[in-house]
């Protein structure tokens, strides 16, 4: 399956919006999820003129969900500039 299809999984039909950024079933994580498709075709403009799509996620526990690529909270991968110490 490729996330950035331009044709979305059946999967997708069942989708319920999330609140947080977790499946509202169990709580897991986008990163604990077995499928996983982004809605590109479709973006939408927030007030800084910045993009955001629909992320669909397929849980473990078989629920599906989706949630704005702008909800998606900070990376723990991302190298953070550390001030330099005096």
């Amino acid at each position: 399956m490729d996330a950035f299809s331009a044709i979305p999984p059946d999967w997708t039909k069942s989708a319920t919006h999330a609140l947080e950024f977790c499946c509202p079933n169990c709580r897991s994580s986008s990163i604990e999820s077995q499928g996983v498709w982004i809605n590109r075709r479709s973006p939408v403009m927030t007030e800084e003129y910045r993009k955001k799509w629909q992320e669909f996620y397929q849980c473990q526990c078989g629920n599906v969900w989706w949630a704005w690529s702008s909800d998606r909270p900070p990376s723990d991968l991302v190298k953070r500039d550390n001030p330099p110490t005096s």
